[in-house]
């Protein structure tokens, strides 16, 4: 399923709250929703068993965090919860990569390049919050469009 696809199966509950606007909160609830297969697969093995939960756990935090950060009244809260985010976006990216001698090459580079998108979103977003610079260069990252064509539409084989 691609991201386009994805997006159609999400309830208008969540679709219709004001978060939804924000791509990285929908590419982090993407994420973690795609990759629940890729974790349940790893946990089957028990050299990746205790990766498996780490990286779902870390997956789920992602937009958990972005929304708990957006609820927030100050600046200065909500850079917090973002940079959390940015912290288990990173953490997941590590250890995807880190089994990925369990998992299909694509798929891996397809998780990775998700995560990525997201981090780089993060760190340009959080300065704003803030109102000053973050310990990282600012760094580019693709257009929506950019990114579904190249990552997010063809279909992902299962891991």
């Amino acid at each position: 399923m691609n991201y386009q696809e994805w997006m159609q199966t999400v309830p208008g509950e969540i679709t219709q709250d004001p978060l939804w606007g924000l791509e990285v909160y929908r590419l982090g609830f993407f994420i973690a929703d795609i990759a629940w297969d890729d974790t349940e697969a790893l946990f089957k093995n028990p050299s990746t068993r205790s990766a498996s939960d780490q990286i779902r756990r870390s997956l789920d935090s992602i937009s958990a965090n972005i929304a708990e950060g957006y609820s927030r009244s100050t600046g200065k809260d909500r850079a917090r919860y973002f940079e959390y985010a940015l912290g288990e976006a990173r953490e997941a990216r590590d250890r995807i990569y880190k089994v990925r001698h369990a998992m299909k090459s694509q798929v891996v580079l397809h998780r990775m390049k998700i995560l990525t998108q997201i981090i780089k979103i993060l760190n340009s977003f959080i300065p704003t919050q803030r109102k000053h610079g973050i310990r990282e260069e600012k760094a580019l990252y693709l257009t929506l469009s950019e990114f579904e064509n190249e990552i997010l539409q063809p279909p992902i084989p299962e891991s």
